[in-house]
């Protein structure tokens, strides 16, 4: 018998948090966060992170457990996601994957064997240098050279992915991608109920727009100069991500406040076009179109315990 493991992933501000915690009670499942983003402490605001209230008492893993100046990669999510899953199984509760990082999800879901990528750390070495030297788009030129499907998939900005398909090939003379879609291909290890929450593009995008104006609200400003006066720097993996690297170029002169929040509300927009790009390229994935069902979310509970059911999850 295979064991349960729900999904509920989506674009970014779609509404999975809240829909999230009446998941977990329903089934009497527990969470686990797949973003690259909340895993670290004091980035609170600019990832969006479920605060201690929003849980309902429902137990969250991979959230608040990492400092952002630690390593934290897609090997290190699949075994902290494992262990965690281990833990609820012990339990006798379901584990449900929450969040938006889909590579982080595949890893996961069909339990993904990195070991053919170990790093190399002279080619490492050497193209981490290049990127400081010619600039990120020199590097994903590169690649795109080599592996044209991962350059359409990663972008620039990306360094750490985009020198680990680089890496990848340089090792293999085999584009990573060609390997991810061999592993895409392999069957689930667990019973899986893999759900997509989805919204049209027009509201989407308005919600992006209003998530960005309520973080600064909520004092984004305020937590990007708390973690530069700590010591965490643009250098560094989390500070990349999408609230952060663009504030701290704010902070930094390169461009005033306003531009700061136009670039943010842009890029987090494409970064949701992505995501939908990567979901609908997943096997075995559940639609859950949020206007199909007037927006109502008891609906789509019950819609998707429905769907839980069927599969014989529940």
């Amino acid at each position: 018998m295979k064991r349960p493991l729900i999904v509920l992933t989506g674009p970014t501000a779609v509404g999975k948090t809240k829909l999230s915690i009446s998941l977990a009670k329903a089934v009497d499942g527990e969470i686990i966060s797949a973003d690259s983003m909340q895993v670290y402490k004091y980035m609170d605001i600019g990832s969006a992170k479920i605060r201690p209230d929003e849980m309902q008492g429902v137990p969250h893993y991979l959230v608040d457990v990492l400092n952002p100046d630690e390593e934290f990669h897609i090997v290190r999510f699949q075994q902290m996601a494992k262990d965690a899953m281990e833990q609820i199984y012990a339990k006798g509760k379901i584990p449900i994957l929450v969040g938006g990082t889909g590579f982080y999800i595949q890893a996961v879901t069909r339990d993904i064997d990195f070991t053919e990528a170990e790093q190399e750390n002279g080619y490492r070495k050497e193209l981490e240098a290049l990127a400081v030297e010619k600039g990120n788009e020199y590097l994903h030129h590169m690649l795109f050279e080599v592996d044209p499907v991962s350059a359409e998939e990663i972008h620039a900005n990306n360094v750490k992915r985009v020198i680990r398909a680089l890496e990848f090939y340089h090792q293999n003379k085999l584009p990573i991608s060609s390997h991810n879609q061999k592993e895409r291909e392999r069957q689930s290890p667990y019973n899986l109920a893999y759900f997509v929450l989805n919204a049209p593009r027009e509201l989407l995008y308005q919600r992006i727009d209003e998530r960005v104006d309520e973080m600064l609200k909520d004092g984004l400003l305020d937590e990007v100069r708390n973690l530069r006066e700590m010591g965490y720097h643009r250098g560094m993996v989390s500070m990349q991500g999408l609230g952060y690297k663009e504030i701290l170029a704010y902070l930094d002169g390169e461009y005033p406040l306003d531009e700061a929040i136009r670039v943010l509300k842009r890029d987090t927009r494409h970064f949701a076009k992505r995501q939908l790009t990567w979901f609908r390229r997943e096997a075995e994935v559940t639609w859950v179109d949020k206007d199909a069902f007037d927006y109502d979310d008891e609906k789509i509970l019950a819609y998707m315990l429905s769907v839980c059911h069927e599969k014989e999850i529940l």
